[in-house]
């Protein structure tokens, strides 16, 4: 197989932190493994050179993947731990596996989910993008670039994937949601579609800037969620990002959820996220399963 020929050139070393914070966690009872059969979890470490780290990549396929030459979507995802796998998890995982399974077998949409692992305690900085001193050195620039020029040719090369920016999404939350909103507007010419779960705006006024003075691709589309026990400031915050960028947008290409009961965390996240797939990628209606939630799409209060 491809990938296997390619390890020698792609190990890196894993920084000692990284090395003693699973060490840590080995000596913790382990939970049990909840990834499905087509999520690769053996991918060593990838050289992020811009970041000057290296990273796990977790890769999902579509069920059908090894059934012919068909090409796919890509969405990338920040926090891979989180994604597939409650024994890597800090608090739960994201069920993003069992979602598309469900996405490909009810909804005829196929797509590769790409993980990317966050760096435990240097996680906050690899995640700000902006300038914020409580958090020096802020490398989200740094990691956007490697997902960019490291990670994805990494994944269309080794892949059936479909790599023009129309097949290509990016999701995150919290600080992760931070910087899929940084993504879209650092390289739109790669993004063309971005999920945005309970962004961490407070880090920086510079996302409100810069969604203001740059206008996306007509074509972008954005969903926007956060929970309403998150907080009031966050709900105003993500409102005032859809009422942004619906001035360079049409109104339809920007979804806002604001689900009233929901918190910060995975649950919360796994909840929303077939839906957010199915608006990124197929256009179709977001929020119909009630909630106590607005409908994506909907213009915000």
């Amino acid at each position: 197989m491809l990938i296997r020929l390619l390890l020698p050139m792609l190990l890196a070393c894993v920084p000692g932190a990284v090395l003693a914070a699973e060490a840590t966690a080995a000596a913790e009872p382990a939970k049990p493994h909840t990834a499905g059969p087509t999520v690769s979890t053996y991918i060593p470490p990838l050289a992020l050179p811009a970041l000057g780290y290296a990273r796990r990549v977790r890769v999902y396929l579509p069920p059908d993947y090894a059934e012919g030459s068909r090409r796919y979507p890509v969405l990338y995802m920040f926090d891979g731990q989180n994604l597939f796998d409650d024994a890597t998890s800090y608090a739960g995982e994201w069920g993003v596996d069992e979602s598309m399974d469900t996405l490909a077998r009810e909804g005829g949409f196929s797509a590769i989910v790409v993980g990317i692992d966050h760096g435990n305690e240097q996680r906050f900085n690899e995640l700000i993008p902006y300038w914020n001193v409580r958090f020096l050195p802020n490398l989200g620039g740094a990691f956007l670039d490697d997902v960019v020029h490291a990670i994805k040719p990494f994944v269309d090369a080794n892949y059936r994937t479909l790599p023009d920016r129309a097949n290509t999404a990016i999701l995150g939350s919290s600080l992760g949601g931070l910087e899929a909103d940084y993504a879209i507007h650092r390289y739109p010419q790669v993004f063309s579609k971005a999920g945005v779960f309970s962004p961490s705006y407070w880090v920086s006024d510079e996302a409100f800037a810069q969604a203001e003075r740059q206008a996306l691709p007509p074509d972008a589309r954005v969903y926007l969620y956060m929970g309403g026990r998150e907080g009031e400031d966050s709900v105003r915050n993500v409102e005032r990002m859809a009422k942004l960028l619906r001035s360079h947008l049409d109104a339809d290409n920007v979804a806002v959820r604001v689900v009233a009961d929901a918190e910060h965390n995975e649950r919360a996240w796994r909840a929303e996220f077939q839906d957010s797939v199915r608006w990124l990628f197929l256009g179709w209606p977001a929020g119909q399963a009630g909630n106590g939630s607005r409908k994506a799409g909907s213009a915000p209060h």
